[in-house]
């Protein structure tokens, strides 16, 4: 699929993953709308790569209109990279045996607000605009790609909300994939394994600890970097035939319980 002068939408896109992603679609020729809540980062990057920013949460179903009419107003709307998501780590129950230590349920419900309702949101929303676009030779109106991560899977120690989540938006891949079929939309998913993003800090103590972390990679023994993950997602988009399916890009892990 050619995005060469459509308009994209990147959650989540001022940084790590979303911010590799936006810079990948803009260098094939996509307008990309950076949708985040960091205005400072997500206006810089629009701004380096011939973009757009919005300042959206994805819990606000209204924010989430107004970037997807932004879009469509630029160009039609062929791709969405769905890359907005949140981390909560702690154990279902506590040590002390009381009610009030066991898992924050709000907590929970917000994990799963962002990553998982949030996804879907942007999907319904977006795809309703691509399903007004002209289809291309293979009838093909757009394309969305969602990330999860290798916890929908391997799901460790604490991770019950953000694995939930993500394992949400792996299992949701093949119904909404069938569901857009008719309207000649492709969506797959990508699952992500250990990143190095920000989320790990900077400076020899975070360099030692990411050290750490890499060592139990399959191979190669390190964390996989942003553009590893971009690249996969903009295949995911472009490719044609790629559809309905969930992609991991983890160097072979397979997370131990903790």
């Amino acid at each position: 699929m050619d995005i060469n002068g459509a308009s994209a939408i990147v959650t989540g896109g001022a940084s790590g993953i979303g911010a590799a992603a936006a810079r990948q679609l803009a260098a094939k020729g996509a307008i990309v709308v950076v949708a985040d809540l960091q205005a400072d980062r997500g206006e810089a990057l629009a701004q380096e790569i011939g973009g757009v920013f919005a300042q959206v949460d994805v819990t606000n179903t209204d924010q989430i209109k107004a970037a997807v009419n932004a879009a469509a107003e630029i160009a039609p709307l062929r791709a969405v990279v769905n890359s907005a998501g949140i981390g909560w780590a702690q154990r279902t129950i506590g040590r002390d045996g009381e009610f009030d230590s066991a898992h924050d349920l709000d907590a929970f419900r917000k994990v799963i607000a962002i990553n998982l309702i949030g996804t879907f949101d942007m999907t319904r929303i977006a795809a309703t605009a691509m399903s007004r676009n002209e289809p291309d030779a293979d009838g093909c109106r757009g394309a969305i790609c969602n990330l999860a991560s290798v916890a929908a899977f391997d799901g460790q120690i604490g991770q019950a909300s953000y694995s939930a989540s993500k394992g949400g938006v792996v299992g949701m891949t093949l119904p909404v994939a069938r569901d857009l079929s008719a309207s000649g939309i492709r969506l797959n998913t990508v699952a992500p394994g250990l990143i190095d993003t920000p989320i790990y800090g900077e400076g020899p103590d975070a360099d030692a600890f990411k050290a750490n972390l890499g060592s139990n990679v399959l191979f190669p023994k390190r964390l996989g970097v942003p553009d590893e993950l971009a690249s996969m997602v903009v295949e995911c988009i472009t490719n044609s035939y790629m559809n309905a399916e969930v992609v991991r890009v983890d160097g072979g892990i397979r997370m131990p319980p903790k």
